[in-house]
C-alpha cells in the first residue's frame, strides 16, 4: 500500500489566515511539500522551523500552467508510491484546496485510479477575504471565474463576479477584452491585490478600459465586478429576450400580443422570412441584423404560446436543435470523417435516417416524398420533390431529355389555349410547363427559386431604368408608347450590364 497524501490549505495570507487545525497538522508532518513558496504564510512557517519542499523548480522548467500542474501531480504520485504504508505526505496549497486549485483536481482523479489514499483538509480561501474586504454577501448572487477561461457566455451582470488567477497584465488584458463584450468601457471595476495581508493589500477602482494599466498583478490578485440591475447590460442576453416576450404575453403586457395565436401570426413568419431573404439579396448586413431580429421574434412568440400551455418552451427548442446538430454531424462531434461537402451531406442524410429509426418511424407507409414542407413556395417545392424522386432513379438521364419534356408540355399548353380549354385546364397545363422547366435546374446545378428571384430583380432594375429615362424626357410610363419603352429597355440592358 502507498503512502497517503493529505492536502491542506494555507489560507489566503499570512499566519493570521492559517487555521489552528492545519497548523497542528503541519507541525506533526514528517514531509511537507508546498506548491510554491511565493505565498506570505511560507515565511511564517519557516520561522516556526518547519521544513518546506517546494515545486517552484517545476514552474521554471515548464512553459505553461497546465504542464506545471500535471508535473506536480505526477511528482506527488511518485513520492507516494515510493513511500511506506502508514506514512503521510502533506501537500500544502495556497487558500482552500478546493478553490481554484488545479493540482488537487488532478490528484483526486489519479490517486483514486492508483489506489493512493488521499484526504483533503480545508483552509481559508481568497474568497473569504474578498467577501469582507470588497463588502458583498455572496447569497445575493455570486460567481467565481477563472481569468484563463473567461468568455461572454459565462458573464452574468446580475451576479457579483470575482475573477481569480489574474497573474499578470497580459491576463488582465484578456479579461478586459472579454468583459468589454458585455460591459460598457467605463464600467467601474475593482482590482484587489493581496486582500487581507497587512502592508500588502491594495484595492483600486478603475474603469474597465483601464484594467490592463493597473500595476501589481500577481499570484494574489483578483478582479471584482459588482452585481448590477442595469437593463442595458442584459439587452444582449437571450434570457432577457425570453423575459420580454413573456411580459408582452402576460395579463399586464400588450393587449395585441396577448390576443395573438399561432394562426393569427402565421403569415408574419412567412413575411419576416422573405424580408430576411431580401437583405441577403441586397448584401445589406445592417438591415439583415434588424430583419433577423424580427424573424427571431416570431419564433419566440410561437414558443411562448406553447410555454403558456405547458407543451414546451424555447429552451426545449434550443435543446432539440443542439441535439440534432450534434447527432447529424458525426464527422465533427463523433468519429466519422468527411473530406468534403459531399461526404458531410451524406453523413447528414444517413443520420436523418437513423433518427427516424430511433423514433420508431418505420419505412412502411412513409413516402420518398415525405419531408417536403406543404407550404413551400410552389417552384421551390417542385425542385425539392423532383430532387427526392431522382434519388431513387425516377429521373431523366440527361438534360436534353428534359428539354424534350418541356417542349412537349409547352405544346400541350399552346393547344389548351388555342382550343379554348376551361381556365382550370389551361392553368394545369401551365403548371406542367413550370414543373418540367424546374427539372432543368438540377442538371445545371442551379436552384430554380434563386434563378427566378435573380430574374425578378433584373426585371425590376431594368423597368425602373425605363421609368427614370422616360422621366428625364418629361414623360411618364403611362403616356409612353411601347416602342419608347422598348428603346429604353434595350438601353437598360447595355447600361446596367446584367445578364
Amino acid at each position: 500500500m502507498s503512502t497517503a497524501i493529505t492536502v491542506v490549505g494555507l489560507g489566503s495570507g499570512g499566519e493570521d489566515q492559517l487555521t489552528l487545525g492545519i497548523l497542528k497538522r503541519l507541525q506533526k508532518a514528517s514531509r511537507i511539500y508546498v506548491r510554491t513558496l511565493d505565498h506570505p504564510v511560507c515565511k511564517d512557517l519557516e520561522n516556526l522551523h518547519l521544513s518546506l519542499n517546494s515545486f517552484d523548480y517545476i514552474y521554471e522548467a515548464k512553459s505553461s500552467f497546465p504542464e506545471v500542474y500535471d508535473s506536480i501531480a505526477n511528482e506527488l504520485i511518485q513520492l507516494a508510491k515510493q513511500g511506506t504504508a502508514g506514512e503521510e505526505i502533506v501537500y500544502a496549497v495556497p487558500g482552500h484546496p478546493m478553490v481554484a486549485e488545479a493540482t488537487v483536481g488532478l490528484l483526486k482523479e489519479r490517486c483514486a485510479d492508483q489506489g493512493i489514499p488521499l484526504s483533503i483538509l480545508g483552509g481559508e480561501s481568497f474568497l473569504d477575504e474578498a467577501f469582507i474586504r470588497l463588502g458583498f454577501d455572496p447569497i445575493e448572487g455570486f460567481q467565481l471565474l477563472d481569468a484563463g477561461v473567461i468568455d461572454r457566455e459565462l458573464l452574468q451582470p446580475k451576479l457579483h463576479t470575482v475573477i481569480g488567477q489574474v497573474y499578470d497584465v497580459f491576463t488582465a488584458s484578456d479579461v478586459k477584452l472579454s468583459l468589454m463584450e458585455v460591459y460598457p468601457d467605463d464600467t467601474k471595476i475593482i482590482v484587489g491585490h493581496a486582500l487581507g495581508i497587512e502592508g500588502q493589500e491594495v484595492i483600486q477602482e478603475v474603469e474597465l478600459y483601464e484594467l490592463d494599466r493597473v500595476e501589481g498583478y500577481g499570484n494574489l490578485s483578483l478582479i471584482y465586478i459588482p452585481k448590477s440591475d442595469n437593463e442595458q447590460l442584459t439587452r444582449r442576453t437571450f434570457g432577457r429576450l425570453h423575459e420580454i416576450v413573456e411580459i408582452l404575453r402576460s395579463p399586464e403586457g400588450c393587449p395585441w400580443d396577448r390576443e395573438q395565436t399561432h394562426a393569427s401570426i402565421r403569415k408574419n413568419l412567412i413575411e419576416e422570412t422573405y424580408e430576411v431573404l431580401e437583405t441577403i439579396d441586397d448584401d445589406d448586413p445592417d438591415h439583415m441584423k434588424e430583419e433577423l431580429g424580427d424573424l427571431l421574434l416570431q419564433i419566440m412568440l410561437h414558443a411562448q404560446m406553447e410555454e403558456e400551455l405547458g407543451t414546451f418552451d424555447v429552451y426545449d427548442v434550443i435543446q432539440g436543435l443542439n441535439d440534432k446538430l450534434i447527432f447529424r454531424h458525426p464527422h465533427v462531434f463523433g468519429d466519422n470523417k468527411a473530406e468534403d461537402a459531399g461526404e458531410a451531406l451524406a453523413n447528414w442524410e444517413a443520420m436523418k435516417a437513423e433518427e427516424k429509426k430511433l423514433k420508431g418511424q418505420a419505412k412502411e407507409g412513409i413516402s420518398i416524398l415525405d419531408g417536403v414542407p406543404r407550404d413551400l413556395p410552389a417552384l421551390m417545392k417542385a425542385y425539392k420533390l423532383q430532387k427526392k424522386a431522382s434519388k431513387v432513379g425516377f429521373d431523366w438521364d440527361q438534360v436534353e431529355d428534359v428539354f424534350v419534356k418541356v417542349e412537349e408540355e409547352l405544346g400541350e399548353l399552346k393547344e389548351a389555349i388555342k382550343l379554348n380549354y376551361a381556365a382550370e385546364e389551361q392553368m394545369l397545363e401551365l403548371g406542367d410547363v413550370l414543373f418540367a422547366t424546374a427539372n432543368i435546374s438540377r442538371f445545371i446545378g442551379a436552384d430554380p427559386e434563386e434563378a427566378l428571384a435573380a430574374t425578378n430583380r433584373k426585371f425590376t432594375r431594368r423597368f425602373k431604368y425605363i421609368e427614370s429615362r422616360l422621366a428625364e424626357q418629361g414623360k411618364t410610363i403611362e403616356d409612353s408608347t411601347l416602342e419608347e419603352m422598348e428603346a429604353c429597355w434595350q438601353e437598360a440592358k447595355q447600361e446596367l450590364k446584367d445578364y
